[in-house]
């Protein structure tokens, strides 16, 4: 049984989890400390992250990956399909909308918004692009779950707020632009920028090591 107030952090190990055992052979037999050092965390981390969804794999033996697997992909709702709307059919969202990842992994995206005119009523990769005012109506009509915004900052929280009155409760945000939202709505930021940032800082205050010589111990 599933436990409330699960750690976010626990939620995002089990896609990590995941991704590593689908290039695995499902009949094998995979310990939590094999399992760990994918991610570079633990055993007992592992453990404790499949704990809160249940009893999983076989004390002193380990866990089938094939088994696995499934209960985790259950778990994170991939079981099913996802539909997606994006907004933003720039250079960003062309590159979203033509990334295999998202279909194999079971998000669908159905529909995009722009306000570019010569690519509205088009199709791009397939996909139908709409004016952004059409979206509660569209987003309505082809039951959309989720949302990826791409647009430049300062169209950001306006899409936002088009998504959530469109019914939408799930965004995924590549703007770079701090929003604002309903408790109620799940937001993730992807902001390249802020992460180059970041590495740039480390970079810069990081003492300059050695020029390896021999393979890395980490490979």
């Amino acid at each position: 049984m599933v436990r409330d107030n699960i750690p976010e952090n626990a939620a995002v190990r089990l896609s990590l989890y995941l991704r590593h055992l689908r290039k695995m052979k499902k009949d094998k037999v995979i310990s939590s400390e094999e399992l760990a050092e994918f991610i570079r965390t633990s055993g007992a981390r592992v453990r404790k992250d499949l704990s809160f969804f249940g009893q999983f794999g076989t004390t002193g033996k380990g866990y089938v990956v094939g088994e696995l697997e499934d209960t985790i992909s259950k778990i994170l709702g991939l079981d099913q399909v996802w539909t997606v709307a994006l907004v933003g059919a720039g250079k960003l969202g062309m590159a979203l909308l033509e990334y295999s990842g998202f279909k194999e992994s079971g998000f669908h995206i159905r529909i995009a918004f722009d306000v570019d005119q010569s690519k509205i009523g088009e199709k791009l990769v397939g996909v139908p692009v709409y004016h952004p005012y059409q979206m509660p109506k569209e987003i309505r009509q082809q039951e959309i779950n989720m949302g990826l915004i791409a647009v430049p900052a300062e169209a950001a929280q306006e899409s936002a707020d088009l998504l959530i009155i469109s019914g939408i409760r799930a965004i995924l945000n590549f703007a770079s632009a701090t929003l604002i939202v309903p408790s109620y709505v799940k937001l993730m930021q992807v902001d390249l920028t802020s992460q180059l940032e970041i590495m740039a800082y480390f970079l810069s205050h990081t003492r300059e090591e050695k020029i390896l010589t021999k393979r890395p111990k980490w490979r």
